[in-house]
């Protein structure tokens, strides 16, 4: 179905000059120079980021609300961006990887089709809340990588009950990775970085740490995710939907020699109430998979519609998984539906190519997990179709 209040105009459309004041922004990085052959000017950067923002809303008569929701390690601001006052609640995250950024197009497509004051419009965000997180880790972003800007050593100044511990396992401070050098310029992986525990303070007993257990907040970057999910938890008791933006390797879709799109799940850690889970037992009453499958389905069923074209390309990503660190598993059992985005290609690998086509992909996804959060259709699903969606194959099918 083709959404009435989802309009198709690009960024280029969002960042003309409207005339409109732009903030200061405190701190501002110069940006590094992309450290791989593929051209990344067309997407987003932190400035423009900002202009753009602080433009919708002072052009939306106040549909959008922007807040900076914290700092990067580096001092750049992480900005959230809420449309609607609805009582289900979506938050939206993107960039978590700073070479991951097809989700960041789409988050400001579609804050522009959500800010057009139209009768469809308004009636949608009287249903829902929607925040989003369009650069969730400014500082990769800048730099074009995967990972923060913030050592071991950092951290232990901010935390010196942590001094004579090991660093944790997801940070890299050698080698070159992704085309990028930790060696020269160490940092974490943010999205490991997570707990379920949202109060949880750092204990050494806890470093390393491993793949399958939960992260610590040590970064400002998961840190800010964590209160502005909190925050939400305050203000209207529970977050409904979380949706990461990622991008991945590429892919096949099982069974075929079709490139895959983009790859979703609903799976990050054990079901709970499954042997699998029992440790994660303390959440078994707010876990809840079935939900998080129809919200998977609302976005494949949308871009299969599509039919004979790259947008019905779609995958289910690695099942089985238990990473309690990502703030998908984290926020899954915490009572959130969650989706996962996995685009095909990182910046390292294609750049900017086909950024249109795939940011559109992402765009198309989110806008029917909206309306049908919305319009409670998401609830007509049956979550076992979301078993049907084929998996994700490392070669192609003859």
């Amino acid at each position: 179905m083709k959404k009435n209040w989802a309009g198709t105009l690009g960024v280029l459309g969002l960042c003309t000059a409207l005339a409109m004041p732009v903030y200061a922004v405190e701190n501002e990085a110069k940006p590094d120079t992309h450290h791989h052959d593929y051209g990344i000017s067309g997407f987003i950067d932190h400035a423009e980021l900002t202009k753009t923002l602080l433009q919708l809303e002072a052009k939306s008569k106040g549909a959008v609300q922007v807040e900076v929701a914290g700092q990067s390690f580096n001092g750049l601001d992480i900005y959230t961006a809420r449309v609607g006052t609805g009582d289900k609640v979506l938050l939206i995250q993107s960039e978590i990887h700073g070479n991951e950024k097809t989700g960041t197009v789409a988050i400001l497509n579609l804050l522009k089709s959500l800010s057009n004051n139209s009768k469809q419009t308004k009636e949608l965000l009287e249903e829902v809340t929607i925040v989003f997180m369009p650069m969730m880790n400014p500082d990769a972003s800048e730099a074009d990588k995967r990972r923060n800007s913030m050592t071991w050593s950092d951290v232990v100044d901010a935390y010196p009950q942590l001094s004579g511990a090991s660093p944790s396992w997801n940070y890299y401070d050698r080698g070159v990775s992704q085309s990028y050098d930790y060696a020269a310029n160490p940092g974490f992986d943010v999205n490991r970085d997570f707990n379920p525990d949202l109060d949880y303070v750092p204990e050494a007993a806890d470093f390393p740490g491993s793949s399958d257990q939960p992260g610590w907040f040590i970064t400002p970057e998961s840190q800010t995710s964590r209160d502005v999910y909190k925050s939400l938890q305050d203000e209207f008791g529970e977050v409904d939907v979380f949706v990461d933006l990622h991008h991945q390797g590429l892919y096949y879709v099982d069974g075929t020699p079709d490139p895959v799109t983009l790859s979703l799940s609903a799976q990050f850690v054990p079901d709970p109430n499954t042997p699998e889970g029992a440790k994660y037992a303390e959440y078994a009453d707010t876990y809840d998979y079935d939900f998080s499958r129809q919200l998977n389905l609302l976005a494949y069923n949308e871009l299969q519609s599509y039919g004979e074209s790259k947008f019905t390309n779609i995958s289910l990503y690695s099942q089985g998984l238990d990473l309690p660190g990502t703030a998908l598993g984290s926020y899954a059992l915490n009572g959130s539906g969650t989706v996962l985005f996995e685009v095909r290609g990182q910046t390292q690998m294609m750049g900017q190519k086909e950024k249109g086509q795939l940011s559109k992909s992402v765009e198309r996804g989110l806008s029917a997990i909206i309306e049908g959060v919305a319009d409670g259709s998401v609830n007509d699903l049956n979550p076992e179709d979301y078993e049907d969606i084929p998996l994700t194959a490392y070669r192609p099918s003859n």
